[in-house]
């Protein structure tokens, strides 16, 4: 009986991680309140690979999609606040422009 339950328990596991499927999107937002602006950087921060200032990339499964737009729904306000959730494809080449540049070691500013 052990090893019908090991092996059952495997197959539910490997199921379950061929049904967890992730989608990149593309988050921007554009919040007039600091406090909510916060709040949303946090919850979406949580679920980020990489971002800058109100941009940010999230590798997402529908579910955790669904809890975080539930979340945002909470925080924002629907008069004044802008989130555009864009799904990117992961057949479409990435182009950027220009070159980051590493920061001078050689002097720093304290302001």
């Amino acid at each position: 009986m052990r090893n019908v339950a090991a092996s059952r328990f495997d197959r539910q596991f490997a199921l379950l991680g061929a049904m967890v499927k992730r989608a990149l999107y593309l988050m921007a937002y554009d919040i007039t309140c600091p406090r909510r602006r916060a709040r949303t950087l946090k919850a979406i921060k949580a679920h980020g690979i990489g971002g800058q200032k109100s941009a940010h990339e999230c590798t997402l499964s529908r579910r955790e999609r669904r809890d975080l737009e539930t979340a945002l729904r909470g925080i924002l306000d629907d008069t004044q606040d802008r989130l555009l959730v864009l799904r990117l494809d992961p057949r479409t080449r990435v182009q950027g422009l220009g070159t980051a540049k590493k920061p001078d070691a050689s002097w720093f500013f304290v302001g």
